[in-house]
């Protein structure tokens, strides 16, 4: 192409916000263009990125100070930045709720090895303009500028480079029937061991990890936009004053309540048939639990642990037989029970539990992070020592109530609005997910 035509084109593509009140600004501004226009000729694949490095900085000044570290000026990914790259195709994996990282690495490799085509071989690709912001990212066709992907930033579960290659993962929009997004492996399967459906589309670029720390930057200026909308100051959350609050506070955990008392520890002997199962679902007690353990979730009819009449739901169960199962993961726990099937005397130590947990946060200001984030009522995740933890939220469990108000029927955003707008003495009631679903029918009893 023509230098003229590839102006044309890199205009269209930034789409520059704002208006050059100086002289002197707009003769940097045409300055720094006219020089862009010279490498644009010796480097075409780079256009879209010297353009906007060099075009946003006499633009700077109109948007409000911002200090998030990364390679972008925080103002410009505010508005939106671009970068050109080839898009190789897109492949659907199915992964866990919350993998690690190292996991999620792997299937950010599975994606490559699926899409790119094998050295030697004619790789299919699609020049693209690649939209970053603190709102979405959208993926559009260079030549004709079409949307072909436009994807909320919130969307976006990981972001691998690797080499010249970037790897978005997205989560599907999720359809009205959930089990149309998640496939359970074994029926009745706890909430982290089912699989959903992710989208992870794949791209070249000279600008791979640029393209990667952007876009990661994005999702921290977009968190800072989000407390100054709350009329919060980003740099008035200063973390010694945040731990001055957490050490003040004291610990405020449901279990300890009911540990602490005799008489909800309890050793319990339940007979059973030879060749009968115990008649139990368990799930996990949720990580914050001060005593990591499993919870009795439902019992059958006319069941072992049903006929003996000393079990409730909600019970968390210490040891079975003298073998504890405190700390060990579910399917373990799952494991040990199942192994009682030929026994007909089981021995159980318990503490009598309410199904519903009770949490209470002090948040003393708004300007303090609660510390935990919700999923459609889900907690689903929670930061180590923050006030939520000293607090007693867990993870994996349900949020009943609010402050005394049901959330159980309603909607995330609202659910959202509502923590966001706490302050002082924040009182809830949650319940294992797993538990929940069981409890109102959402799914069907496995009993083991």
């Amino acid at each position: 192409p023509t230098p003229l035509s590839i102006l044309v084109r890199a205009s269209l593509r930034c789409s520059v916000k704002g208006v050059v009140h100086s002289v002197v600004q707009r003769l940097q501004f045409l300055g720094n263009f006219l020089q862009g226009i010279a490498l644009i000729v010796q480097n075409r694949n780079r256009l879209t990125t010297f353009i906007f490095s060099c075009s946003f900085v006499s633009l700077s000044i109109h948007s409000p100070s911002l200090s998030v570290p990364g390679p972008c000026e925080p103002e410009d990914l505010i508005d939106g930045i671009i970068f050109a790259a080839n898009y190789l195709g897109s492949t659907q994996l199915l992964s866990e709720r919350n993998p690690s990282k190292n996991i999620r690495m792997m299937q950010a490799q599975e994606a490559v090895s699926r899409v790119k085509s094998p050295e030697g071989d004619a790789q299919t690709l699609t020049e693209v303009d690649l939209f970053i912001s603190t709102l979405r990212i959208k993926v559009l066709n260079a030549d004709t500028q079409e949307t072909m992907m436009d994807n909320a930033l919130r969307t976006i579960s990981y972001i691998a480079d690797i080499g010249n290659i970037v790897v978005l993962m997205a989560r599907r929009r999720m359809p009205r029937t959930a089990s149309q997004d998640c496939i359970e492996t074994t029926p009745g399967a706890p909430e982290a061991k089912k699989q959903y459906r992710m989208i992870c589309h794949v791209f070249e670029s000279e600008d791979a990890q640029l393209i990667a720390q952007s876009i990661g930057q994005s999702f921290s200026v977009a968190y800072q936009e989000f407390l100054r909308a709350n009329g919060i100051n980003p740099e008035d959350l200063s973390q010694k004053e945040y731990s001055d609050i957490i050490n003040t506070q004291e610990m405020y955990n449901d279990d300890l309540i009911h540990f602490s008392n005799s008489e909800n520890c309890k050793e319990l002997q339940l007979e059973k048939h030879k060749g009968e199962i115990l008649g139990v679902v368990i799930v996990e007690s949720g990580w914050g639990s001060i005593l990591p353990t499993v919870i009795l979730a439902n019992m059958m009819n006319g069941g072992p642990a049903a006929r003996s009449g000393k079990l409730s739901i909600g019970d968390q169960i210490m040891s079975i037989n003298n073998t504890s199962l405190v700390g060990l993961p579910l399917a373990t726990c799952q494991g040990i029970i199942k192994g009682l099937k030929n026994q007909v005397q089981v021995k159980l130590n318990i503490v009598s539990c309410p199904p519903v947990t009770t949490v209470l946060i002090k948040r003393p200001d708004l300007k303090y992070q609660l510390g935990f984030s919700v999923q459609n009522g889900i907690i689903c995740s929670l930061m180590r020592g923050g006030i939520a933890e000293r607090g007693g939220v867990r993870v994996g469990h349900r949020i009943i109530e609010i402050n005394g108000q049901s959330v159980v029927a309603t909607a995330h955003e609202k659910i959202v609005q509502a923590l966001s707008n706490s302050v002082g003495e924040i009182h809830m009631k949650t319940m294992p997910a797993a538990m929940f679903r069981l409890l109102t029918g959402q799914e069907t009893p496995m009993y083991i």
